[in-house]
């Protein structure tokens, strides 16, 4: 059967909340640990001056607060901002889309989101900024 996966429009996105959490990434380099700002059900945002190139899969440790352990996560680099390109409104980093997560895992990440977007009410629909 076709892969008949469309890329979403931002009005379809998944609530996401910008707060910053550790993440571990793997590259070339080997682990690689920097700062995720923008956290959603389906993937999360990481402020780095090195990017890596859009469709690079990547195991991502991200650090709930609360958790005992970091979660340990599957994504594909869905989008990046080199440093020096001026987008309105974001750092340079990559957009992490996650994929092969099982239901346990999107089932805390969605709890987690949504007890932020709770805790700190948007001023826009579907951003929420941690004070």
């Amino acid at each position: 059967m076709a892969d008949t996966s469309q890329k979403s429009n931002p009005s379809d996105r998944a609530p996401r909340v910008e707060y910053e959490l550790p993440v571990a990434y793997s590259s070339v380099a080997g682990f690689v640990t920097d700062w995720a700002v923008n956290l959603s059900r389906g993937g999360l945002y990481i402020n780095t001056d090195k990017p890596l190139p859009v469709d690079t899969v990547v195991r991502l440790l991200v650090t709930l607060p609360g958790a005992h352990f970091p979660v340990e996560l599957k994504g594909r680099v869905t989008r990046t901002n080199a440093p020096g390109a001026h987008v309105a409104n974001q750092s340079p980093g990559m957009a992490v889309e996650f994929v092969d997560v099982d239901d346990e895992k999107r089932s805390r990440i969605g709890e987690f989101v949504e007890r932020l977007r709770t805790e700190f009410p948007p001023d826009e629909p579907d951003v929420v900024t941690r004070k």
